[in-house]
């Protein structure tokens, strides 16, 4: 009689324990099975809720899993998965560039390089002639045809000697030579290159810009910035249909290089936007790109580019927003500041505060403007004056809802004053400082600005510690492209002649890399998808040969980039 159900039960039994063992195996199998896992080094996730891991894992330009060899190599290695061993390496989210000038990136490989040591030969004005001289022999670059240089630094000129029209047309009497200033407000031109632009003595020098006189006379002395450079800025030569992919692609390059995978195109004007688009429609894009046009150009760009298209990626390129630039350059003496120049104007004004470089009022329909469009805004101010400006502006534009937050960057920020911090905060205003102008410029800050101001330039501690997320950036070309000499600068605030630079703004090697990347992605409105190491976030990533989190602070600047990756690709070194 119990025969039959003691066998059922048996039967049933067997089953049971089969399903188990089939259920067992198919565990055992990785879900999803990675296309790559990096293993064997150091990986920094930027992410708080897990700050390390020991395996991350990538599938189809995606972030799969990030956790413990153990667990992400069980999950996810399946047969045709490759994994990477770091020896020792660290991997790191890639950097988002906060603020540069990708435009010029383009360009550059056509240009001579004359920054000031020791990123350059420019330390006088014969160094300065003597780089532009070879170049030109090199080149092979015949007569008649425009010469362009870079990163000219008049604060570092030996002697407080600087360079002048004389001095190009004597070296070049048969090409066009304009040489741009570091600050990227202006340049200063030989008489043909002056003559090519239409300056003469009987220009007016306009609103919100600077003519250098030859003393004693009106003739143009070579050096014109600001809103005087606007028009030789529009009208510089443009490459070819050709150079524009050989260009865009080393461009890009250059920020690879240094592990960047999302730059910033800082001020865009409708032919620059016109040169990207034709590269993007080529297929030339290995990194992301984001434009903000210039507010001048704003109508013109609206017109081929309508807002609804705003803000989105058409192969590795979107338009984020729009720029206003609100004042110049403090070591160009341009800055607009509530209080005197300890060291006059640049073409030897007193009592020079700087200007605006629109009046207020017109900032205020600007910004006003942007605001109705409802799409990012990115200010370029620099002096506190203008800084109150700003503040003065959205006021004006925003008094329906101060605080709403508009994701309105202040690029630069300089010389903002502690009791401007609160009214970041409150206005929800991020800042995008500019640590490198500690090593840079500090001497110049200290001459033209005083040993208080020039001691507390991008207060990223203050910043931080009033809850504020800031980013940083090099304002390519103003300085070179290095992340880890500015992550250096951040850590460390010492100047080139080796001076400490407000220390007590000093940040964690951790605060400062948060500043180029999670906080970075926060800028942008692209924190859902870069700026840690998460699942589902893209893997777009960085490889170093130390640990910026493990090494000396004054050993950052000499981290080295092994690799940089996009979308699980490797981009640098490139294969």
């Amino acid at each position: 009689m119990n025969a039959k159900p003691t066998l059922w039960m048996a039967l049933a039994t067997l089953a049971i324990a089969g399903g188990c063992s089939k259920a067992r195996v198919e565990d055992s199998a990785p879900r999803i099975a990675a296309d790559t896992i990096y293993v064997g080094g150091d990986i920094v996730t930027i992410n708080d809720a897990q700050p390390t891991a020991e395996a991350l894992a990538i599938k189809g330009g995606k972030i799969l899993a990030v956790g413990s060899q153990a667990e992400v190599e069980s999950a996810h290695k399946g047969e045709a998965t490759q994994i990477v061993d770091l020896a020792g390496k660290t991997l790191l989210p890639g950097f988002l560039d906060a603020h540069s000038h990708y435009v010029s990136a383009l360009s550059v490989a056509n240009q001579v390089k004359v920054y000031a040591p020791p990123a350059g030969p420019g330390q006088d004005v014969p160094s300065v002639i003597a780089a532009i001289e070879k170049f030109r022999a090199e080149r092979g670059i015949p007569k008649g045809q425009m010469i362009q240089a870079y990163g000219y630094d008049d604060t570092a000129m030996a002697g407080g000697r600087l360079l002048n029209r004389d001095d190009l047309d004597q070296a070049f009497p048969d090409n066009p030579v304009l040489v741009g200033h570091v600050s990227m407000h202006g340049a200063v031109m030989n008489s043909a290159a002056l003559k090519q632009f239409g300056i003469s003595a009987d220009t007016e020098t306009p609103p919100g810009g600077v003519i250098v006189r030859k003393p004693g006379t009106d003739e143009p002395y070579g050096l014109i910035m600001e809103t005087a450079y606007l028009p030789v800025h529009s009208n510089l030569p443009r490459p070819t249909s050709e150079q524009e992919i050989e260009f865009t692609r080393a461009a890009q390059m250059l920020y690879a290089e240094v592990g960047v995978t999302t730059a910033h195109e800082g001020a865009t004007h409708a032919a620059e936007l016109a040169v990207m688009k034709r590269a993007t429609a080529a297929g030339a894009n290995i990194i992301d790109v984001i434009a903000y046009p210039f507010i001048t150009d704003l109508d013109k760009i609206l017109e081929t580019v309508p807002i609804a298209n705003w803000g989105r990626y058409d192969n590795h390129l979107k338009i984020g927003g729009v720029k206003i630039t609100i004042d110049g350059s403090p070591q160009g003496r341009t800055a607009f500041f509530t209080t005197p120049y300890l060291t006059g104007g640049p073409g030897g004004e007193q009592d020079w505060r700087g200007e605006l470089t629109f009046p207020q009022e017109t900032v205020n329909q600007m910004v006003k403007r942007v605001y109705g469009l409802g799409v990012p805004l990115t200010l370029h101010a620099n002096g506190d004056g203008a800084i109150d400006a700003f503040f003065k502006a959205h006021e004006f534009a925003a008094a329906d809802d101060l605080s709403k937050d508009r994701q309105v960057t202040m690029i630069h920020a300089q010389f903002t004053r502690k009791d401007q911090l609160d009214k970041y905060l409150q206005y929800r205003i991020r800042p995008s400082f500019y640590t490198l102008h500690t090593y840079y410029f500090y001497d110049a800050h200290l001459n033209n600005r005083g040993r208080e101001q020039a001691q507390y330039i991008s207060p990223m501690r203050d910043a931080i510690d009033k809850g504020l997320h800031p980013t940083n950036h090099t304002d390519f070309y103003v300085a070179p492209l290095d992340q880890m000499f500015m992550l250096w600068s951040a850590v460390n605030r010492m100047s080139r002649a080796g001076a400490e630079v407000g220390p007590d703004q000093r940040v964690t090697p951790l605060e400062g890399l948060k500043a180029m990347t999670i906080w970075g992605a926060e800028q942008y409105g692209e924190q859902d998808s870069k700026g840690s190491l998460e699942p589902g976030k893209l893997a777009d990533l960085v490889i170093l040969d130390r640990n910026p989190l493990k090494v000396e602070p004054m050993a950052i600047k000499d981290i080295r980039v092994v690799q940089t990756i996009k979308e699980g690709e490797t981009i640098y070194p490139a294969r």
